[in-house]
């Protein structure tokens, strides 16, 4: 992709063209990573991934594929962020005490959120391939043929990087 080297070099302008080409893939991604969540709307974590990775000019995607992946790390960490938030709020942060009835627990999403994000810090040390598809496969919401494609190898190699990865998390869970 022309655009992405040309946005690389500081056309701010084909970087914008990059992203507005696979803007509807990314909504793809985001839509299968959000079914049945009510977080997020699919626009909405979309165009915040879009705002973390725009902020930064020393994110520069190298290719399609580095885009994608980046674009899977932000989503990740604008899901993070929200899950933080709702936890907070939900230790108070400012508000009045709330009964034990009146909703005072965590909902699940937001602590399988955080609890896979710590443990994907934790892979990332042992195995940064392994944490990347599985960053890839749950926060971007890609099949097996994309994340392969998108990490440039074989699709044994990425199974077997998946089966390692969720190996990996079950102990974790468990223990």
């Amino acid at each position: 992709m022309e655009w992405l080297a040309r946005g690389a070099a500081g056309e701010a302008a084909k970087l914008d063209a990059a992203w507005t080409s696979l803007y509807g893939e990314l909504k793809q991604a985001a839509h299968r990573q959000l079914r049945g969540s009510g977080a997020f709307q699919t626009t909405a974590l979309v165009h915040e991934a879009w705002l973390k990775l725009a902020g930064n000019p020393q994110l520069a995607p190298l290719n399609r594929q580095h885009l994608l992946a980046m674009s899977a790390r932000a989503m990740r960490y604008v899901l993070v962020d929200h899950a933080r938030s709702v936890q907070a709020g939900k230790r108070g942060n400012g508000q009045a005490d709330l009964t034990l009835t009146a909703g005072a627990a965590v909902s699940m999403p937001e602590v399988e959120v955080l609890t896979l994000h710590l443990l994907l810090e934790e892979l990332h040390q042992i195995d940064a391939r392994a944490a990347q598809v599985v960053e890839l496969r749950y926060f971007g919401g890609y099949d097996e043929a994309e994340v392969a494609a998108i990490l440039e190898i074989s699709e044994s190699t990425l199974r077997r990087d998946w089966r390692r990865a969720r190996a990996f998390l079950l102990a974790e869970l468990e223990a």
